[in-house]
This record gives structure tokens, sequence and C-alpha cells, in this order.
């Protein structure tokens, strides 16, 4: 079974960078869609970014502009960076495919937006 591990959120202020990872524990990223995912308290878990196998990409509304998915194959990492960070972005941000049957879901990152 694949192992997910995010890192690379905090505390950050209005306005700021995060660039979180997704480590993987094979090779899949050049077989699996690939999906960011985020969830705030109290709220269902939601895509923020997807990117297929072949590079495209796409971005939920609320973060298009601001944040850029992208995948080092050779590292088995993939990457969301994080721009124009807003109170609103803060969530525990997961990786995962972009398909109904996931991987089992790592611990997530935490990210937390905040003067």
């Amino acid at each position: 079974q694949v192992q997910l591990v995010e890192s690379g959120g905090g505390l950050v202020q209005p306005g700021g960078s995060l660039r979180l990872s997704c480590a993987a524990s094979g090779s899949i990223f050049n077989i699996y869609p690939m999906g960011w995912y985020r969830q705030a308290p109290g709220k269902q878990r939601e895509l923020v970014a997807t990117i297929t196998v072949s590079g495209s990409t796409k971005y939920g509304d609320s973060v298009k502009g601001r944040f850029t998915i992208s995948r080092d194959n050779a590292k088995n990492t993939m990457y969301l960076q994080m721009n124009s960070l807003k109170p609103e972005d803060t969530a525990v941000y997961y990786c995962n495919r972009d398909h109904p049957f996931k991987f089992d879901w790592g611990q997530g990152t935490q990210v937390t937006v905040s003067s």
C-alpha cells in the first residue's frame, strides 16, 4: 500500500507563502492523477488542486492564481506552492489520488494563516 507523508505547513501571516510537500513511498506520480485536498475545522474535505499524469493542472476557484501544484517524479514528491495566503486558507492539507478510490490518507500538514 502506498504511504503519503505531507509536510511544510506552519503559521504564516496573511499575504505570506508556504510550500507543501507530499512524499510518496513509491513511484506513483507518473501513474496516478493526484491532488491536494484541505479540510478546515467543521468543514468537509475539499479538493483544491490536481495534476494529471501528463502534467496538466487544475485549481479550485478559491485558490486559482495563488496556488501552484507540481511534482518531481524522480523524487516521488509532489508540491503545493501557496502564495498570497488568506485566513480562509487555514486548514489541514492532504495529498491523495484524484480518484474515488483513494490511498490511505496521511496525517496531513496544518496550515494556519493568521496575524
